[in-house]
Parts: structure tokens; C-alpha cells; sequence
């Protein structure tokens, strides 16, 4: 027994099972991964589910099925039609975590344990454990921030949310009954999820109401947020008539994906008017200037986009020598090809930073 938690806490997890599994039956959603417990999808749905709603998932996950349908064609799959499928989900290195562990999975076969889950790019303890759980009914919980905080109120525990999400797979571990472990892991995050909701949770719907120290949202405990670094970015939207100039973006945030001219520092109209003649463009328009902030997890753009019409082809144009000197980051002028602003929305992988610029255009 973990000396992290009191007989009390094993005595009442033990119970879990026999609570949770009847109100699953009865209350649990119809999600589309939830057909079958084929671990293609499970692993599908759970990299998808990371930091995004259920709700924006659902269509996300039936188009990639539909294009993907198994790990072969994961790992045989252009980037450019992976970025594509993901489009709108966010944190695009999860899709190319992806098609990395595809190709190893196509080689090897799908890992059955968690340990050897664990060992694929992109899947760590929680995506392990609910694949491990789901697909193959091994007894490994899958604790993410919903189970934390059911747990931490159902016990009464005031430590925090980050100690708790590494103790607690110990303590439910002990738990899992032996028959339909992937039912009682998705129970614990289903409960989470639509009834003991962050704020205002649904005590008196609950199952486990009887069983429960806090019956409120006084826990878990908060933990202070990391202060978002802000980052002014200028954006300059090239087009000639239906054509509009984009770059694949080589390094950083979005690696992989299309992208705007960006440059990482804030202008007024004149300020990009001036860079822009400095560059060797001489003849364009320079439409008013459109605001907009786009928030990572870890950093904000303050964003100022520019409409630029010009007949020249930008991927002539030479950066001006301060910008490189003053070591600003910016997108090569090289870099940018122009297509359909048709074809872009149809085919290439733009994600939500830029996506609202095409109104623009």
C-alpha cells in the first residue's frame, strides 16, 4: 500500500467499479470512438483529445478515419494531407508524433502493454495507460486532469493537481476489477467530463454523492497559471488577384504548416510601408491595417495583418540587412509561392493563426 494515501482513500477507490460501470451504462455519450476498441482508433481519438474539446474532435476524427483508416495508411500518408486532416485541432506536433509512431507500428505491430506504449513518440503516461485500459483491458489508469480532480474531491486532497496526477495512478491502479477495466477507466473520465464539472458540478446527479468528502468545487487546489509570453507579429497577406502568396513554415510554432509572411515585431502602416520598399518592392497597395490575437498554450500573438496587392512576385525580394543584423525572425521572402486562394482552403494545411486572414483576401 502507497504510505501517499490513507486506508481510508484504498478502502473507498475499491468501490469505484460498482458505482461507476452501472451510471456508465446508463449516462455515457455516443462518441464515434466508442464503437469498438480497436487500438488504431482508441490511439486516435486519444491524441486528438489532448487539450481539445470533445465537441470540436468528433467531426476532426470521423474525416481522418475516413482518409486513414488504418495505421498503414498513417504512415504512407503525405505531411501536407496530414496537416490538412488536422487542421483546426491545434498543437500540430501531436499529428506528427503521429505518423511517427505509425511507421514504427507498421513495422513492428501494435504494442500491446502500456510500458510499450510508452515507448512510441508522442504517448506518455495518460495516453498509454487509456490505450493500454481501452484496447487491451490491462489494469493501467489513464489520470488526466478530469480523473484528478473527481479524485482529489472525492478524497477531500488539497495537494495539488501536479503531485496528485503522478500519486494517484498508484492508488487506482489497486482499483481495477477484473472484468471491463477500458469501461471503468472511461467512466472515470466520462464522470469528470459531465458532471463533476471544473465549476458548478452536478453533486446531486452524481454516483458517487454519498461517497464524496467535498460535494463542491472548493478543490483541486489551484495552481498558479504560467504567465503567457507575448510576442508582437506583423503579417503581410500578398496576393495578385486570386493567387495569394504563402511559406511552408520550416522552424518553430506550426513547423510544417502554411503560413502568412510573418515578422516578429510590430508595425504601423507606415513602418511596413517602408519595409516593404526596402525589401525592393516598389509598386503595391497596402491595405488598412487589421488587429487580432492568437494564444498558444506558452506565448500570444499580437498580430497586425496588412493586405499587400502587388503584380510583382515577393519571392524576388531581399530581407533589408537590419532585420538579419538585429537577428528579428522572419519568413524568407524565398520561401513563399503563390496559389488559388480556392486551393488553399481545399488542400493545404492552414492553420487557425492564419486561418482568419483569408476573409481579407
Amino acid at each position: 500500500m502507497n504510505e501517499l494515501f490513507s486506508p481510508d482513500a484504498y478502502a473507498r477507490v475499491q468501490k469505484l467499479p460498482d458505482l461507476l460501470l452501472p451510471w456508465y451504462d446508463s449516462h455515457k455519450r455516443d462518441l464515434p470512438w466508442r464503437i469498438n476498441t480497436d487500438p488504431y482508433r482508441v490511439w486516435i481519438s486519444e491524441i486528438m483529445l489532448q487539450q481539445t474539446r470533445v465537441e470540436a474532435v468528433k467531426e476532426h476524427y470521423l474525416r481522418f478515419l475516413r482518409t486513414l483508416p488504418d495505421v498503414h495508411a498513417l504512415a504512407e500518408c503525405r505531411e501536407d494531407t496530414l496537416f490538412k486532416l488536422w487542421e483546426g485541432l491545434g498543437y500540430y506536433s501531436r499529428a506528427r508524433n503521429l505518423q511517427k509512431a505509425a511507421k514504427i507500428i507498421d513495422r513492428n505491430g501494435f504494442p500491446r502493454t502500456e510500458r510499450e506504449l510508452r515507448s512510441l513518440p508522442g504517448i506518455g503516461d495518460y495516453t498509454a495507460g487509456a490505450i493500454a485500459s481501452i484496447a487491451f483491458e490491462e489494469a493501467t489508469p489513464a489520470v488526466d486532469g478530469n480523473v484528478v480532480r473527481v479524485l482529489s474531491r472525492l478524497l477531500g486532497d488539497e495537494r495539488s493537481p501536479t503531485f496528485l496526477k503522478k500519486a494517484l495512478r498508484d492508488l487506482l491502479a489497486c482499483a481495477y476489477p477484473p472484468l471491463r477495466r477500458g469501461d471503468f477507466t472511461q467512466s472515470l473520465m466520462e464522470l469528470g467530463a459531465t458532471v463533476c464539472l471544473p465549476a458548478s458540478p452536478l453533486c446531486l446527479t452524481c454516483p458517487l454523492l454519498q461517497l464524496c468528502d467535498t460535494r463542491s468545487d472548493a478543490l483541486p487546489a489551484r495552481e498558479p497559471k504560467a504567465v503567457r509570453r507575448k510576442i508582437p507579429v506583423t503579417v503581410l497577406l500578398f496576393h495578385n488577384g486570386s493567387r495569394i502568396a504563402l511559406c511552408k513554415r520550416e522552424n518553430g510554432l506550426l513547423r510544417g504548416t502554411y503560413g502568412f509572411f510573418t515578422i516578429e515585431r510590430a508595425m504601423e502602416q507606415e513602418d511596413a510601408a517602408r519595409f516593404l520598399q526596402d525589401a525592393g518592392l516598389n509598386r503595391f497597395a497596402l491595405g488598412k491595417e487589421i488587429k487580432h490575437n492568437h494564444v498558444f498554450s506558452h506565448i500570444e500573438w499580437n498580430m497586425t495583418a496588412f493586405p499587400v496587392a502587388c503584380e510583382t512576385d515577393v519571392s524576388s525580394l531581399t530581407l533589408p540587412e537590419n532585420i538579419a543584423r538585429d537577428g528579428i525572425v522572419c519568413t524568407r521572402f524565398q520561401a513563399l509561392s503563390y496559389h488559388e486562394k480556392s486551393y488553399v482552403e481545399r488542400e493545404l494545411s492552414l492553420p487557425t493563426a492564419f486561418r482568419w486572414c483569408l476573409q481579407y483576401l
